[in-house]
């Protein structure tokens, strides 16, 4: 059998890999002031990788495969919101006309004209971050979500936490392990004095929209799941400002 003599042709894939190795991780720079948490946004992104794309001889071009429109309602009083949800064809083209394409969907709410610019931006931040496997040092939350005012929630919801046992006379009370510890009195005045800002008559949609179970008590919730309905409340109350 005789040796394979063909020429190897390096092509997108490895013009990809030498950028992967050039970038490396891409640390979450921006940070939200409300909540205290950090961010990468598409900058940070597109700045990282751009100079690594050009020295590869690597070009990125969209392509629309859907959109959908739609006004929505966001808190109490309500306020109209533009939504537009994308789904977005990237191809990585090298120079010697070798390819590969990443699908990716984004969405966007805005009171103004930029609805569209904005999910436009979080699909091609999606796409360079999933493509080139860029690491962070954390979860990746978004810098902006809203609550949809009187939205349902379309997940199954997980069964209720046990009671805590009877203990017996003399017995030290059981603990019943939950998660990373429920949630603080701190975190209970931040959510109440939040839901009297947004002029809303309870958390539990939001809670249960961003937990995805039903949620009847803020006593129902983690300390992590709290944080993340406390920062839900403050972009809503951003956005109603």
């Amino acid at each position: 059998m005789k040796p394979d003599t063909t020429p190897f042709n390096p092509g997108i894939v490895a013009a990809l890999s030498r950028v992967m190795e050039e970038v490396g991780a891409v640390r979450k720079g921006d940070r939200n002031t409300h909540q205290n948490f950090n961010f990468r946004g598409i900058d940070a992104v597109v700045n990282a990788v751009s100079p690594a794309l050009r020295k590869h001889g690597i070009v990125v071009t969209p392509q629309v495969l859907d959109y959908q429109y739609e006004t929505v309602q966001v808190g109490t009083p309500s306020k109209n919101m533009a939504s537009v949800r994308v789904m977005v064809r990237y191809t990585f083209h090298a120079s010697d006309g070798s390819s590969i394409e990443t699908t990716v969907p984004a969405e966007s709410f805005d009171s103004g004209d930029k609805a569209t610019a904005k999910a436009m931006s979080v699909a091609f931040r999606t796409a360079l971050l999933q493509t080139l496997c860029l690491p962070t040092d954390e979860t990746d939350p978004d810098a902006q979500s809203y609550e949809r005012a009187n939205h349902p929630t379309n997940h199954t919801p997980a069964p209720r936490r046990p009671s805590a046992p009877v203990k017996e006379p003399g017995e030290a009370a059981p603990v019943i392990p939950i998660g990373d510890g429920q949630i603080t009195e701190p975190q209970i005045g931040t959510i109440k004095k939040l839901v009297r800002e947004c002029n809303l008559e309870s958390a539990k949609d939001v809670a249960s929209n961003v937990t995805g179970r039903t949620i009847t008590s803020a006593k129902d919730l983690t300390k992590a799941e709290a944080s993340a309905v406390i920062k839900q409340l403050l972009e809503m109350k951003e956005a109603l400002s």
